[in-house]
């Protein structure tokens, strides 16, 4: 058998809310150049990731991966907690 490459996207990000039951909410920032001003503008998105074990928490970076529609919003996995908050 071959080794088959996910077309999956990955993101690290940080954990902006942990209040749901096995869902973390996940705010991604990037910076990307403005196409007029020539200047960098931060984007950031927010994504809701399933968080089985209820590992992560608010302020930790962690690791998604987008998988199939677990729910109308949530279509990313917790893959790991990269950083825990102090």
């Amino acid at each position: 058998m071959e080794n088959k490459k996910t077309n999956k996207r990955e993101f690290t990000g940080l954990v902006v809310s942990d209040k749901m039951d096995k869902t973390v909410v996940v705010k991604i920032t990037t910076k990307v150049l403005h196409p007029l001003y020539k200047k960098y503008v931060t984007k950031s998105v927010k994504y809701k990731a399933h968080d089985e074990n209820n590992d992560a928490k608010i302020g930790d970076t962690v690791r998604i991966m987008e998988c199939r529609p677990i729910s109308k919003e949530k279509s990313w996995n917790l893959q790991e907690v990269i950083e825990r908050a102090k």
